[in-house]
């Protein structure tokens, strides 16, 4: 198949319009259309339903986009590895990881990434899907559990495990409660049991339920759980590296956490030479480091 018909098909399959193909391969309407009408020749196959408002893949399209997808990723990765310098760290990483601690613990941090490496752009995918990393969805992943995928390199960072946290505030309203009885008859602001977490936070939430809570604010992130106590609307279900950036934070019933939870760091094997994925990687094992640091002293105080 010809690779620039490939090129003309993927763009007009991603936005459904010759149209917008057009304009974002700067090509009249009438030139995409012939290639389009040319590819489909060569196969022998209808690749678009068309109708009055754009075009819709039909089955040998929708097969024909995912191969043209897959190749567009792997081009991606050889481009950044080519343009990955000996000398300096530039360019794009897409970087992906859970609402809470990308929001929580990541970008927090990320101004002193920047500071050594001003001209990386970071796109930072807050989500609770696992994006696929071999499919180039994302560069690298920070995930609350180990990779599946075979074909990646992965680092166990942490171990994080989920506590009760409350505001000064609420609990000089509210009262301490000093028994998981006591926790009857507080607010308790959590994930709901069904929403997307790791299996640890919502096996905690689930037994925090079974004491007849009678009021209860569920957020779908911990971001959310977070923003509610230092609302002092409650007591917390939240991950406890949360206490070195929010050190105000109480923790109360300081027998109840969850199940430790593996924080892993994970790229795909084809990347192990990019410069930018070794940048953040070193990074993170930096900050990391500094953060277990701070909770020894802490510890020994």
């Amino acid at each position: 198949m010809d690779w620039d018909k490939l090129r003309i098909f993927h763009a007009v399959a991603a936005a459904g319009s010759l149209t917008h193909a057009g304009e974002v391969l700067g090509l009249s309407q009438s030139a995409v259309s012939r290639q389009i009408r040319a590819l489909e020749e060569s196969l022998n196959a209808t690749l678009f339903h068309r109708h009055a408002r754009g075009l819709i893949l039909t089955e040998q399209g929708e097969l024909l986009f995912d191969a043209t997808s897959a190749m567009s990723k792997r081009l991606d990765a050889a481009s950044a590895r080519i343009r990955d310098s000996e000398e300096e760290v530039f360019g794009e990483l897409r970087v992906t990881t859970t609402t809470g601690f990308g929001s929580l613990w990541l970008s927090r941090r990320l101004h002193r990434l920047y500071e050594k490496y001003p001209d990386l752009k970071i796109d930072l995918m807050l989500e609770e899907r696992v994006l696929d990393l071999p499919m180039r969805e994302a560069d690298v992943a920070i995930r609350m559990k180990e990779p599946s995928q075979a074909d990646l390199i992965r680092k166990r960072l942490m171990g994080v495990r989920m506590r009760l946290y409350a505001s000064p505030a609420y609990l000089e309203a509210s009262g301490r409660p000093e028994t998981l009885d006591d926790i009857a008859s507080h607010r308790l602001i959590c994930q709901s049991p069904s929403s997307v977490q790791v299996s640890a936070g919502a096996t905690l939430v689930q037994h925090l339920m079974t004491y007849n809570v009678r009021s209860t604010l569920t957020v779908n992130n911990y971001f959310g759980v977070l923003q509610g106590v230092l609302s002092n609307l409650g007591i917390g279900v939240l991950p406890d590296y949360l206490m070195h950036d929010f050190p105000d934070l109480v923790r109360v019933l300081d027998t109840v956490e969850s199940n430790e939870v593996p924080v892993f760091l994970a790229y795909p094997e084809e990347l192990r030479q990019s410069r930018r994925i070794a940048a953040f990687r070193d990074f993170v094992q930096s900050e990391i480091a500094a953060y277990r640091r701070q909770r020894r002293a802490e510890a020994a105080e």
